[in-house]
């Protein structure tokens, strides 16, 4: 076993030991994580019914921690902390009892950012063993934890809660964080049930003895124990990795919401109210985070969809001084630069504008630039920029981009070279096109999209919540 004391935080990543497993329960944050995302950009206009359940929320005042030295806020974003604490107080001291009267920490960190106008949200994950200088923390009592060059995020929690991980985060990121929600683990059987479960798909037969996962090959709907032991399980399946374990907690995480989503739940009062209370009844938020405001940010969200709900992992790689733990990496700025000035949605044309607005343009793409995948990724690009999007597949290999379009399309054409760098004159496609739609033809001139919307770009490896859950196992 490593020596390193903040490597032996895990039992479930150790050699086997009688005591009771303790930090398989840190990743059920995730779970509550995918709930709270679905809290806010679901519809919650029946506040009277929901009263109750909003009356199990803790509060905390965290402005004297954090002082006045804060990033600027750029945009009417809402970033919102969520935290995953492993705290053994209480109930959930049956979790691990040898470790009641340690500090808790928060090994789960997501940065959800929901991108002004209500169009999409991004689940931002920092690993656990990401090492990070952390800044100067109070702690509750009023002590001063100082300053270290070189620390392991998730012992910020451990340094003065809530508040010292959004200052560390803040600090790493310039990007100002609005409101925190923390979450312990007991509510997650019930969370699952309240769905109905949730789908998950298995590369192989799985019979782990330290998580109890045993399930066959193939697609499951799981809840309750199996989906516990499903989220705690790490050397049953994948690589062993964290990170390959935080990847299929993204996909679980996605599913859940999706489920939410797009199964009812949201507009059914009873299935919601089971929902909210299994969330709330262990759920601790800012004190500026009241029902009012989570209300309000909900109506905000009306209307979007599952697919517009992304997960990405912050841009991060082996740390150079430790091959256990991971840094930051140069991608990592640019990264946090696009969230911090993520611009409001744009309005659509007002009826009767000459301009097609990219929500009703078509476009079909292929790629003849000879690069593997060129294709798929201007097409997720184009995707989040607003257009509507699918892929021809390939074409015979040209140095030039080009525009064609069917029969009633010349005016979205013109949207879509508009975007494109290079310019491209957009011709009438002469056999083999669709009315209404635009065929973009990939050459080897291309670049990139430029980004009029202020989105945020497509990261390496983001889930999407309509992601297919077989897809990457």
């Amino acid at each position: 076993m490593n020596s390193n004391p903040m490597y032996m935080e895990y039992v479930d990543d150790a050699d086997p030991q009688t005591a009771p497993p303790r930090r398989g329960w840190r990743i059920l944050g995730w779970v509550c994580i995918g709930l709270s995302a679905v809290m806010v950009v679901g519809s919650l206009t029946a506040y009277g019914l929901y009263r109750k359940a909003f009356g199990n929320i803790s509060h905390e005042d965290v402005n004297a921690q954090l002082g006045p030295n804060r990033p600027k806020k750029l945009n009417s974003a809402m970033n919102i902390l969520i935290l995953g604490s492993d705290t053994r107080e209480g109930s959930n001291a049956k979790y691990g009892r040898s470790m009641k009267n340690e500090p808790p920490r928060s090994d789960t960190m997501i940065l959800l950012h929901l991108s002004p106008g209500g169009g999409q949200a991004m689940g931002i994950s920092f690993p656990r063993d990401l090492m990070i200088r952390m800044p100067a923390c109070r702690t509750k009592d009023g002590r001063t934890i100082p300053a270290s060059s070189r620390a392991q995020i998730n012992s910020a929690f451990t340094n003065g809660g809530a508040a010292c991980v959004m200052k560390t985060i803040e600090s790493i990121s310039n990007i100002r964080i609005d409101h925190f929600m923390q979450v312990d683990f007991n509510g997650f059987k019930s969370i699952t049930n309240a769905v109905g479960g949730v789908p998950v798909c298995l590369p192989k037969d799985v019979n782990d003895p330290k998580s109890k996962l045993r399930l066959s090959k193939g697609k499951h709907n799981i809840q309750g124990e199996t989906a516990l032991a499903y989220v705690r399980v790490r050397h049953g399946l994948g690589d062993g990795s964290d990170t390959d374990r935080i990847k299929r907690q993204q996909k679980f995480m996605g599913a859940l919401a999706n489920k939410a989503m797009s199964a009812g739940v949201l507009s059914n009062p009873r299935k919601l109210l089971s929902l909210m209370n299994a969330a709330t009844k262990s759920l601790t938020t800012d004190e500026e985070l009241t029902p009012q405001v989570m209300m309000k940010i909900a109506q905000g969200m009306q209307g979007m969809t599952s697919g517009k709900l992304r997960f990405v992992t912050v841009p991060s790689g082996p740390d150079p001084a430790d091959p256990n733990r991971v840094a930051l990496t140069t991608a990592a700025q640019p990264f946090f630069a696009s969230i911090r000035n993520d611009k409001t949605v744009p309005t659509e044309p007002k009826p009767g504008s000459s301009k097609i607005p990219p929500s009703q343009v078509r476009v079909r793409v292929y790629n003849a630039s000879g690069i593997e995948g060129q294709a798929r990724r201007v097409a997720d690009d184009l995707e989040s920029q607003g257009f509507q999007v699918s892929v021809g597949g390939n074409a015979s290999t040209t140095t030039i981009t080009k525009v064609l379009y069917g029969s009633g399309a010349d005016q979205q054409a013109q949207t879509l070279t508009a975007l494109i760098p290079s310019k491209p004159q957009a011709a009438a496609r002469v056999r083999g096109g669709s009315p209404g739609v635009v065929d973009l033809i990939v050459g080897s001139d291309w670049t990139a999209l430029k980004n009029v919307r202020g989105g945020i770009p497509k990261q390496d490896g983001e889930i999407k919540a309509n992601d297919d859950i077989c897809k990457g196992t």
